[in-house]
């Protein structure tokens, strides 16, 4: 009696948890699982479950009343917040769809499509100017020549009548019968300006040359519409720039100096090659930055890893003359594309003198490319693809990207480089 007059220990639950995969009505099979057997999910697990885990899994687990209302109340709160979860991204997707929202899609096609509808009136007025042009001069020329052969019609009928005349006045002549009075001249000269009225063909062949000019531009600035869309907004870090190097306040505009700011050495800033890089680095999606080197003689613009070396002069230290950059870059009138200490001519011809330079970097993609932001045109790129000349690129980048800009130190009698400008391209 003693005994069953002790206290009775607290009323616990046993919950056994089934092991991982296991469903209630999976059968045990004998059969060999070959490595085709398994689903994507259960091959991303770097081992397969051990017997003695499985086992261990399986066996109850001891929870007492207090455990199990704590755990029935984290239960209840995860699904309320579910729940709400779910009920904002219904709404998120309603708003996708519902009119009258000022950020829904069909607010932005509506914006987009009044953008489009502009421009094309913009190119049926022009249109129809430049064919009313033709219009009007085919009509002025038209009078113009009217004027003129109605002017000589009433000379051919003037020379016909004379003619006849003059036959009457020759029969009568051979019979004697009446006298032939002489009649004046009636030669008319050929005006020269007449060799003029027509339709204005010079004036034509400008017109058609301006809208070729025009229609490349348009066709250049809706591509880079395509990379304005990823364009980033790149800063110079001034801790990283050589002291012959002073960055403007804004942080976009770098000039060359001849003498060196009077500073401390930083730990991250070039001692001697004259370069500077980006403030912040990329690491991830697609990027797009344009450089105005059209004040720069001599320059390099390109992208780097953050390990690049900052001391000294070697080839560690320089953009495109390691692994670890890549450069585009104008040195003696030359312009040529740098990786690995290798490089590739970029011929200038059909794009000009080179004033600003369109950086585009897909970093998942592991590409990076070079263009005239003039005219949209691929200078160079570098990408997964091989090359003849950079066979041993590795692209997939692994390090996060940054921004890279260099000045050539003059020689001699050459121009002094002084001026690069990171474009503002949302101003």
């Amino acid at each position: 009696m003693a005994e069953q007059e002790q206290e009775m220990p607290a009323a616990q639950v046993l919950i056994t948890v089934p092991p991982a995969g296991y469903t209630r009505n999976q059968q045990p099979s004998p059969q060999r699982l070959l490595p085709q057997d398994f689903t994507a999910e259960e091959a991303t697990l770097p081992y397969p479950r051990s017997p003695r885990l499985a086992r261990k899994s399986s066996q109850p687990v001891t929870l007492s009343r207090e455990a199990l209302s704590k755990h029935l109340e984290e239960l209840q709160a995860e699904r309320s917040r579910t729940e709400a979860h779910l009920q904002s991204l219904k709404k998120r997707s309603t708003d996708l769809t519902v009119r009258g929202k000022e950020r829904s899609a069909e607010a932005m096609k509506q914006q987009i499509s009044e953008r489009f509808e502009g421009m094309r009136e913009v190119l049926c007025r022009e249109e129809q100017a430049g064919l009313d042009w033709v219009e009007q001069d085919r009509r002025e020329t038209s009078t113009r020549l009217s004027r003129v052969l109605k002017d000589w019609t009433q000379h051919l009928n003037q020379v016909q009548k004379n003619i006849t005349l003059a036959q009457r006045a020759l029969e009568q002549a051979g019979k004697g019968e009446a006298q032939v009075s002489q009649e004046p001249g009636c030669h008319k000269k050929e005006n020269a300006a007449e060799e003029g009225i027509k339709l204005s063909e010079g004036r034509f062949q400008r017109l058609l040359k301006v809208l070729h000019n025009i229609s490349k531009d348009l066709q250049a600035q809706l591509k880079r519409k395509n990379f304005l869309l990823e364009f980033s907004r790149v800063q110079i870090d001034k801790l990283s720039s050589h002291r012959q190097i002073t960055v403007g306040a804004d942080g976009r505009a770098m000039r060359f100096t001849a003498d060196p700011q009077a500073a401390p050495e930083l730990p991250l800033q070039f001692d001697k090659v004259c370069c500077a890089l980006g403030s912040v680095a990329m690491a991830k999606g697609k990027h797009y930055w344009e450089v105005d080197v059209g004040c720069c003689s001599a320059w390099a613009v390109g992208a780097t890893y953050g390990c690049i070396v900052r001391k000294g002069r070697d080839k560690g230290t320089k953009l495109g003359r390691n692994r670890h950059s890549w450069s585009l870059e104008l040195r003696e009138g030359r312009l040529s594309a740098w990786h690995n200490d290798r490089h590739v001519a970029c011929g200038t011809r059909g794009h000009g003198h080179l004033r600003k330079v369109g950086i585009l970097l897909d970093y998942h993609k592991g590409r990076l490319a070079f263009y005239d932001a003039g005219n949209m045109k691929l200078l160079q790129e570098f990408c997964a693809a091989l090359t003849p000349v950079f066979d041993r690129m590795h692209h997939q980048f692994t390090e996060p990207i940054y921004p890279a800009f260099r000045f050539f130190k003059p020689t001699g009698s050459q121009l002094v480089p002084s001026h690069m400008e990171i474009c503002d391209l949302l101003s």
